[in-house]
């Protein structure tokens, strides 16, 4: 299955990423990058952050897992790139519409 596009994320989170990679144990839950809105979780060292160019930016873990940085919805229990995402689909059912035409509101 084809990867959705990657969507670049404020540059910040970069630096958010070092300080807790400094840390020597970083666990990741985030969207599996083909099967939306499959989530997954990674843990243990993350050994860089490296670019592919047509795919994006991802965090490689020392056992060989591949995150893309734009799917991460929580790292080490802070809020990741991915977090509005979830927290929209998550909140969806609980607004007037869930899944209604606007006049039933």
């Amino acid at each position: 299955m084809k990867l959705s596009a990657y969507t670049p994320i404020d540059p910040d989170f970069f630096d958010l990423f070092q300080q807790e990679i400094k840390k020597g144990s970083v666990k990741v839950i985030y969207f599996e990058a083909n099967q939306f809105p499959h989530l997954k979780e990674s843990n243990g060292k993350v050994t860089a952050i490296v670019s592919k160019q047509e795919s994006g930016q991802f965090m490689v873990f020392e056992n060989g897992d591949e995150v893309r940085t734009d799917r991460i919805i929580v790292y080490n229990g802070k809020p990741g790139p991915a977090y509005d995402e979830y927290d929209a689909y998550a909140l969806a059912p609980l607004t007037c519409k869930a899944g209604y035409d606007d006049d039933d509101c």
